[in-house]
């Protein structure tokens, strides 16, 4: 990269960091904000704040100053990293192109002891195992093109919030109770939904998608979605037909709730999906080629409650996946998409979510999300936050700038500016902390993930 493509991309990280520190307090802090998001962007393999300190400063007798500098900011200072998740939703909402979806998901941080806030052994689907770690449940944005994280909340298991003297150890705000991880991330939602973002749909894994009131919770909100659900939810066969039944007698309230006009009993997703025809369809171009299974979709009543007197629930879509091969289906989605949606466009919200699964590798892997050592409630939250800029910056400039335009630029001799900068990540490697300035934020794109 030449010397102004250096200069042009330091304008533009610079600018980043102030777009989403402004006003969050003195200047000395949100230059420690910055401080901390380029040391998460530089080579390393610890990103916790010691190291980042230690790659930040030339000189060794300069790294604990800049260590309780760090300290201070991510750890003691009171500001609001639900502001930088806003910024973060809004300008990924704007620049990134195609974003079509929403994805909630939970993730596990494995955790030595029993004081870093909300450790508890646990199920964590990311370590497949119960073990001692924290959970925190996550917002993204995504779309075909690119992704990024909007938001997260750390999960307090009931051992902690029935223990207050625990939580105010931690620095728990007094306001903050047991809620299960759907609630959280329909408080996720909400915060977007408050900043601006546009109205996308929900994606998400069985843990949420068999919640039902968490999906009517969406509907509610005017989300539509498309949720993993396990095999064995129930619903009415696809001709069952309703009605709501005639009063038995002049005396009592007229009956209201619809019922089937016909004797019929629900059925599993299993057992109907298996007598579905399904048929190959591709949904993306993939690394290894084109991505393609065979699915079927048909328009189902839930009977949730139904032994209870519950009526049917609103028509939605099951989407059900059967891998040639296999013996049976393997994959069941409910979606309220409307009911002229194509087979092809569920199948396309359905596998999206592997963006999420690609956000965690590389805000774990690259970026440190899971390598901050403090306790705190506001210490993890403001980590998480600053590590969602990082990535962000990342993922901006990577879905603005793709490197496959910038090695045809190359090829032409007429490189512009913008793309010789985003050829740089496709080009480089990492470069070591040792040499040169290390506090420099030009030294973050040389770790931009590939």
């Amino acid at each position: 990269m030449t010397p102004h493509g250096w200069k042009r991309l330091d304008r533009e990280l610079t600018n980043f960091v102030n777009t989403v520190t402004t006003g969050l307090g003195r200047s000395e802090r949100r230059t420690a904000m910055g401080q901390y998001i380029t040391g998460l962007l530089l080579d390393g393999e610890r990103k916790s704040i010691e190291p980042i300190a230690a790659r930040l400063v030339d000189d060794v007798k300069q790294i604990e100053a800049m260590r309780q500098r760090l300290q201070q900011c991510v750890v003691v200072s009171a500001w609001d990293e639900a502001t930088v998740f806003a910024r973060l939703a809004q300008m990924l909402d704007r620049d990134l192109p195609e974003v079509t979806a929403f994805v909630v998901d939970d993730t596990g941080f494995p955790k030595q002891g029993r004081h870093s806030v909300g450790v508890a052994r646990q199920y964590s689907g990311t370590l497949g195992r119960t073990d001692n770690c924290q959970i925190a449940t996550s917002l993204h944005l995504a779309g075909e093109r690119g992704s990024g994280c909007i938001g997260m909340r750390l999960y307090l298991p009931e051992s902690w919030t029935s223990d207050r003297a625990r939580c105010r150890a931690a620095g728990v705000p007094d306001t903050i109770t047991f809620a299960p991880k759907w609630q959280h991330a329909l408080a996720l939602l909400d915060v977007a939904l408050a900043a601006g973002v546009r109205r996308h749909v929900v994606l998400g894994d069985a843990a949420f998608g068999e919640v039902t009131a968490f999906r009517e919770a969406l509907a509610a909100r005017g989300l539509s979605y498309v949720l993993r659900v396990p095999s064995n939810l129930v619903v009415w066969p696809p001709d069952t037909r309703f009605a709501v039944p005639a009063g038995r007698s002049a005396i009592g309230r007229p009956r209201s709730t619809p019922r089937p006009t016909t004797p019929t009993s629900p059925v599993t997703l299993a057992a109907l999906a298996a007598t579905l025809r399904h048929r190959r369809v591709t949904w993306r171009e993939g690394s290894r080629g084109q991505q393609a299974s065979r699915f079927a979709a048909v328009r189902v009543r839930l009977a949730h409650r139904h032994a209870e007197g519950a009526g049917p629930g609103p028509e939605v879509w099951l989407l059900s996946e059967w891998p040639r091969g296999e013996a049976a289906p393997t994959k069941y989605y409910l979606s309220s998409l409307p009911a002229t949606t194509s087979l092809r466009t569920l199948v396309r919200f359905g596998k999206l979510r592997w963006r999420i699964e690609r956000d965690y590798q590389e805000l774990k892997g690259e970026l440190g999300l899971d390598h901050f050592e403090g306790r705190t409630w506001a210490g993890f939250h403001h980590h998480a936050a600053l590590c969602a800029a990082a990535h962000a910056f990342l993922a901006r400039r990577r879905a603005l700038f793709p490197p496959e335009r910038a090695r045809v630029d190359a090829r032409r001799r007429a490189p512009s500016s913008a793309s010789a900068l985003a050829h740089a990540p496709a080009t480089l490697s990492a470069l070591p902390a040792a040499d040169g300035q290390r506090a420099s934020t030009t030294r973050a794109v040389a770790h931009v993930i590939r």
